[in-house]
């Protein structure tokens, strides 16, 4: 299956240093360009991109509202925002307005190329090095017994097993980590993700670890479940 990605990016000299990387890998095919979200809106809607690489800091429309309105417009679309700073708060709001995550500008070639195929592949990415630092920062903590009573609506709809991988989820476990931490194959751990994603009303891994977060199901500077 070929790839298909629209590059939005208001500086042409990161468009054109995408297109180098992203060109010559097979099965993937750049679609168009655009160098503003109000451009990038009905340009995806157009071209029917598979996979949407989306700045954030653009003049008319930002990269959060062209997100919210290219999702809005058709949910298949996948957003994956690149940003130059790894505490960027629009990037929080990038993942709360339904992108499959976020990675820096400078991440090598092949990490870039394989966060590409995983949100295509349904899954979710956030940068490894900046996911704890993000959340600490701006995961925005219940007060008092209103986030004991979120968190335990939260775990109330989840098995057991269930509240087991999502506590491992989020605090930012891959599926196989998951896997390996509670003996389990990695398929099963990919149902049990599902089941916990349709019962909470999410769209991906990303917003499960934004939801832990808020309702203090895992504490800001911790490591591990609160």
């Amino acid at each position: 299956m070929t790839i298909r990605v629209l590059l939005v990016d208001d500086q042409p000299f990161l468009r054109l240093g995408l297109r180098m990387v992203l060109e010559p890998e097979p099965g993937v095919e750049i679609v168009g360009e655009a160098d503003d979200g109000s451009s990038a809106v009905p340009m995806a809607a157009a071209l029917k991109p598979d996979v949407v690489l989306m700045d954030v800091r653009m003049r008319t429309m930002d990269g959060i509202t062209a997100t919210e309105r290219i999702l809005a417009a058709d949910p298949s679309v996948r957003v994956l925002i690149l940003t130059t700073f790894d505490l960027d708060e629009y990037v929080f709001a990038g993942i709360r307005a339904g992108a499959g995550g976020f990675l820096l500008k400078d991440a090598p070639p092949e990490v870039l190329l394989t966060a590409i195929r995983t949100v295509v592949a349904g899954d979710a990415v956030l940068a490894p090095s900046v996911t704890r630092r993000l959340l600490e920062r701006f995961g925005s903590i219940l007060p008092g017994g209103e986030a004991a009573r979120r968190r335990d609506e939260v775990l109330g709809v989840l098995t057991e097993r269930e509240r087991e991988v999502f506590l491992r989820l989020a605090d930012g476990a891959s599926n196989q980590e998951i896997a390996t931490g509670l003996h389990l194959s990695e398929g099963t751990v990919k149902v049990h993700v599902g089941h916990i994603l349709g019962k909470l009303g999410l769209r991906d891994r990303v917003q499960a670890v934004v939801l832990a977060y808020e309702t203090g199901v895992v504490v800001p500077g911790s490591r591990g479940p609160a």
